[in-house]
């Protein structure tokens, strides 16, 4: 096979990089847009708004971070933040950068034992938390694992489960020995300007800013370091891909523990000088009334967000025509759904795909390329970043357009996980190539299409079946709406089909109407055995779906078939 026909995209053009922090780029962007709307955060159960513009962004994080430094904390300290979505989010995600410290972002669902775990891994040196979380008292969780602990001075902990920690710091009322994040606030001034000034010098674009924990469905879950370098040159070559524009307004619910909303969002919008609107949880009839309020002209979602959105009872009283890009990743994203939302509002289809490793976009839409193609595929490699497809057995290339492992390399790539050699020396070879665990193809032209996971892959009777493939066809039938496929073990084949459908609306449909409706349309060995249908998916808290949660449902459902 000659190197032409090796399924291998060298995508080196466009933009230059540039060494910049994030600090650096706020304080260029607040001179540049000083007046300008930079970020609003929405509380959407009291429609309480808090705005900066970007003079008033850069003078509130230089405050902050001249608060972390009065409360001791130094430069490559690990700062966790456990929270939803809130206005003090975003002003750390800044003024920890600024300082030079590392943003270690917490899932505030995570539960004792994984909390414990992520504290003592990420050798955490002070903690920021919300005290409540839905139905979850955090304050009153770790108040139980602080047990034992005493006072560092006046202002730190002393934990003897956790060595590493100094302080916790809560947002609310909080626990013992915790600092209100109030007086945190106060601790600006006894930190002069010029010691701030002092330790932003120092930080480096090679620096580790943030510290993203991995989901960890297989294995503990392994904490990503991502340097600005990596992630504020993959979040302007995103935002130039895109066409974003220093007018628009980009409104999301993404959480901002994970790269969507602090990476895309927060600095993709930083990078070309617009607006960012951060709403404080996903509720379909609360996001569809602050995109007509803030008129949106970008919205970010996971396609479930956007199909509950459009089936919601207020999508057709609500302004939504100024929607300029339907921005849409996270998981596969069916293109019926796609062009359902571009109809219904005039937007143009952005699908991006990337992992947490990938600083995350490894390939985005081409605005050039024809509709169809915009919506069917993943879109082509951002600029300076390489990837190629290769045979999981082998780690050979592959040809265009055959399947294989997603492989990545460039600048977007993670530094490693954190105190996780060996782990990171599986993941990103020799040659510096990470190993993403997605099957894909690559074209000529460099778009790129995920076919499912490796280990999503059901093998039935010899047969390699891809559920992407088959969920997608469901979606084709007019009384399914969502569609999820697992593999489930098989005495005699190996492994079988299981097929999750919800209803579109009030429809209603049997097992036996779907079963006759792949057997026309679909080849005998993709046809689901079993077919269940729900009114919701287990998802995580960034609304993608849990796929161990429906093949553990499917189990479960089998065994209660096999009992009766």
């Amino acid at each position: 096979m000659s190197i032409r026909e090796i399924a291998r995209w060298p995508a080196t053009d466009g933009a230059s990089l540039t060494d910049e922090t994030l600090g650096s780029l706020l304080d260029a962007q607040a001179e540049r847009f000083k007046d300008h709307t930079a970020a609003v955060f929405v509380d959407t159960r009291t429609d309480v708004e808090t705005r900066w513009t970007y003079g008033e962004l850069k003078v509130a994080t230089e405050r902050l971070a001249r608060a972390l430094i009065g409360w001791g904390v130094n430069r490559g300290d690990h700062v966790a933040v456990m929270s939803p979505n809130r206005a003090e989010w975003i002003l750390l995600e800044y003024a920890l950068a600024r300082m030079g410290a590392v943003l270690v972002t917490v899932n505030p669902s995570l539960q004792e034992r994984e909390l414990d775990y992520l504290l003592t891994q990420g050798r955490i040196n002070y903690l920021i938390f919300a005290d409540t979380f839905r139905k979850q008292d955090l304050a009153s969780m770790l108040e139980g694992m602080m047990s034992g602990a005493g006072m560092r001075g006046q202002r730190g902990v002393a934990s003897p489960n956790y060595p590493d920690l100094k302080g916790l710091c809560a947002f609310d009322s909080g626990v013992n020995g915790a600092l209100s994040f109030s007086v945190l606030e106060t601790m600006a001034d006894e930190v002069s300007p010029e010691d701030l000034q002092r330790h932003q010098a120092a930080v480096k674009p090679n620096d580790v800013m943030q510290i993203q924990y991995t989901s960890g469905t297989t294995g503990k879950p392994k904490g990503a370091m991502l340097s600005h370098y990596s992630t504020i040159n993959n979040a302007r070559l995103m935002s130039q891909r895109g066409g974003f524009r220093s007018d628009d307004v980009l409104l999301s619910a993404m959480p901002l523990f994970h790269t969507a909303g602090c990476v895309c969002n927060i600095m993709g919008m930083l990078a070309c000088g617009g607006c960012v609107v951060v709403l404080d949880d996903f509720e379909p009839g609360a996001v569809l009334a602050q995109w007509e309020h803030h008129a949106a002209t970008i919205i970010n979602g996971v396609p479930t967000m956007y199909s509950r959105m459009m089936t919601h009872s207020d999508f057709a009283r609500r302004r939504t025509d100024g929607l300029r890009l339907a921005f849409m990743g996270g998981t596969s994203i069916p293109p019926s759904l796609m062009q359902q939302v571009c109809d219904a509002t005039g937007a143009q289809p952005m699908i991006i795909m990337g992992m947490t490793e990938c600083s995350p976009i490894i390939t985005q839409t081409d605005p050039d390329d024809p509709f169809e193609v915009r919506i069917a595929t993943a879109g082509i490699p951002l600029p300076h970043t390489e990837v190629r497809i290769v045979d999981p057995d082998t780690g050979d290339p592959v040809g265009w357009g055959e399947k294989g492992e997603l492989c990545i390399r460039g600048y977007l790539l993670t530094r490693g996980y954190f105190d996780m050699p060996e782990k990171s020396a599986e993941t990103i070879d020799a040659d510096g190539w990470l190993h993403s665990g997605d099957l894909a193809v690559l074209e000529k032209t460099g778009h790129l299409r995920i076919v499912g996971r490796l280990k999503d892959m059901i093998i039935r009777a010899g047969e390699n079946v891809f559920p992407v493939e088959i969920e997608e066809f469901l979606l084709e039938h007019p009384a399914i709406s969502q569609a999820q496929v697992v593999g489930v073990p098989d005495p005699d084949l190996g492994e079988q089909i299981f097929a999750f459908v919800l209803p579109a609306g009030d429809a209603r449909l049997t097992a036996d109407e779907i079963r006759d409706f792949c057997r026309a349309n679909i080849a005998r060995h993709k046809i689901p055995k079993y077919i269940h249908a729900l009114s919701a998916f287990p998802m995580t808290s960034n609304g993608k779906i849990q796929k161990f949660a429906l093949r553990e449902l499917a189990l479960s459902l089998i065994q209660e078939e096999v009992s009766l």
